[in-house]
């Protein structure tokens, strides 16, 4: 006979188990969720603030920054305050709470990424009709969809998590809640789970790489065979860049978690890698654009430049 309990609260074992590697920790990790608050938090008070940035391509890098600041926000204050507290527990509400909304705005992520690829094929391969193809009234929608394909695939996640059983440990072997350390820790059937988790959560983030990877193989090809130069091929490698290693960034260690079954893969390499697309990758994405981006670059030199004229 299984012992069957209600289940009120999961014990988060962390990062590490060694105390004296947690001051260190917090100290990173704090490093590291100021750096993304503020990076993202700039890239898109630019964007809001400086006319010339009002197009398509900035609209979803907008979008890109405050996902990216939610999405930090999401993980990185609860392992804060554990990496401090001697109690690092998370009630149940609280646990799934947070799955919803880590797979929420990792899947809006995941699609926006293939958009915004979308949006440079378009704006490369097509630029005579780009504003009438990319219209605000669509770069709205698409935005929108997005949106409410992570909400709604979030759900599925919680939902189906929330029903679980837990009758085994309440030791969660992980620094936030998600499906498969929670998957770990219940009994019955967890099949369907499984199957949500490597079908469904693959497809919605192979899915997108692959437009993504295509769009950017027929931007290259385009431009080869169209100017038959290899300037011309690099400085489209030079735009497209910057968003090909936030795709890698985001995609590589998604796919390395989540296609894998459950039994495959030790939950040490699982939390490795979730340091890198819950922590690092928002970190990384400002950066990445802001130092890559001489328009962005040009937005942020003329609002330092008129507020140092008023002062």
């Amino acid at each position: 006979m299984e012992n069957i309990t209600t289940v009120t609260e999961f014990l988060l074992l962390g990062l590490t188990s060694d105390q004296r590697l947690q001051p260190s920790f917090f100290v990173l990790f704090l490093i590291i969720y100021l750096i993304s608050l503020v990076g993202n938090g700039i890239i898109l008070g630019i964007i809001i603030l400086e006319p010339k940035l009002h197009s398509p391509m900035y609209f979803f890098l907008g979008n890109l920054s405050c996902l990216d600041i939610c999405y930090s926000s999401v993980t990185l204050p609860k392992v804060l305050t554990n990496l401090l507290s001697i109690c690092r527990t998370i009630s149940f509400l609280g646990c799934i709470t947070q799955l919803h909304f880590f797979h929420f705005l990792g899947c809006t992520e995941a699609v926006l990424l293939a958009i915004m690829a979308f949006d440079r094929f378009v704006a490369i391969c097509n630029p005579l009709r780009y504003s009438v193809i990319m219209s605000p009234l669509l770069c709205a929608m698409v935005a929108a969809v997005a949106w409410i394909i992570g909400f709604f695939y979030a759900l599925m996640h919680s939902v189906t998590t929330a029903h679980l059983r837990f009758c085994h440990s309440q030791n969660l072997n992980h620094f936030f809640c998600d499906v498969k350390p929670l998957l770990e820790l219940a009994c019955g059937n967890t099949l369907l789970n499984q199957w949500l988790l490597s079908i469904v959560t693959g497809s919605l983030s192979m899915g997108p790489f692959l437009i993504t990877l295509l769009s950017y193989f027929y931007i290259l090809g385009f431009l080869l065979f169209k100017y038959h130069s290899l300037r011309v091929l690099r400085k489209a490698l030079s735009t497209c860049a910057s968003h090909f290693m936030v795709m890698c960034l985001f995609y590589g260690p998604v796919g390395f978690t989540y296609i894998r079954p459950a039994s495959a893969t030790s939950m040490h390499e699982d939390r490795v890698v979730a340091v890198i697309y819950s922590a690092i990758t928002p970190v990384l994405n400002p950066l990445i654009y802001t130092l890559r981006n001489k328009q962005v670059m040009l937005a942020i030199r003329k609002i330092l430049q008129r507020k140092m004229y008023k002062d």
